[in-house]
């Protein structure tokens, strides 16, 4: 569990921010509305994102949701009000100036989030859990690609996401049915990497984020955006970006203390350097 007492807590409206021993959980804080999203959040999980990637100490990051959600999505109570009033912005708008943003800021930051999902993961909230690079979910957990059932389309990266982790048949199904996967069937797909029980979900999260913050960052960041491009770009794209990513890493700290380590017959004592 996260000992409050002594994280470091950034304070926030709609989300909770701390960092404690190499890791940093940011929490979707709206329990009562199952932490749906508003223009607020998304604003406030950019700027979190903003600070890990500059924070030296936060070497990986958990992101979860209080209560017994990780996210219902989109607040469709904001939306309709909007609508009501007249000020709504076009979605796709929203889209292009808030989400997008955001899933990039995850996607780009050259440190690994792992998601712990609890609940539902609907809509925009499925979406983010798929933006993680990891997935521990809850044996209650389900996933819902809810667009098609008020007359949407997928968006904030799950048409990306999806196929790429578990086929585009499976990820049509998905999509045009919008019925929700449970974390079973989300584990035998390959859409998450784990389940454990719902009362040890944010321990599990934790433990393999410690984890991953003792490895050496710099390489876990190369990695990442090795893994990113891989999605898209040809073999011989990835081949020279292996080549980048491991002219940086062979000059980084770490990768010097591994040599030694194993020279040594030791374990390493990486410092993300």
């Amino acid at each position: 569990m996260i000992d409050y007492d002594v994280c470091r807590i950034v304070e926030f409206s709609t989300i909770v921010y701390c960092v404690d021993a190499g890791v940093a959980t940011i929490t979707l804080n709206r329990p009562d509305v199952l932490n749906s999203f508003t223009s607020k959040m998304r604003a406030e999980l950019r700027d979190a994102f903003d600070q890990v990637a500059g924070d030296s100490s936060a070497r990986a990051i958990v992101l979860t949701g209080a209560g017994r959600a990780f996210s219902a999505g989109q607040d469709l109570r904001e939306r309709s009000a909007a609508y009501q009033s007249g000020s709504a912005p076009v979605l796709g708008e929203t889209l292009r100036q808030e989400y997008n943003p955001l899933i990039l800021a995850m996607r780009n930051l050259p440190k690994p989030i792992v998601g712990a999902v609890k609940g539902i993961a609907a809509g925009a909230g499925c979406s983010l859990a798929l933006a993680c690079d990891l997935r521990i979910a809850s044996d209650s957990a389900s996933f819902l690609q809810a667009f098609t059932k008020i007359g949407l389309v997928p968006d904030s990266g799950s048409s990306f996401f999806l196929p790429r982790l578990i086929g585009p048949a499976r990820a049509a199904e998905m999509v045009f049915l919008a019925e929700p996967v449970s974390a079973n069937d989300a584990l035998a797909m390959g859409l998450i990497n784990r389940v454990v029980p719902a009362s040890q979900l944010l321990a599990a999260a934790l433990a393999l984020a410690a984890r991953l913050a003792q490895l050496p960052t710099a390489a876990i960041g190369q990695a990442k955006r090795q893994l990113n491009q891989a999605l898209t770009a040809p073999l011989e794209q990835v081949l020279e970006a292996e080549a980048e990513g491991q002219a940086f890493a062979s000059q980084t700290h770490d990768h010097f203390e591994g040599v030694d380590a194993f020279l040594q017959k030791r374990s390493p004592e990486f410092t993300g350097d």
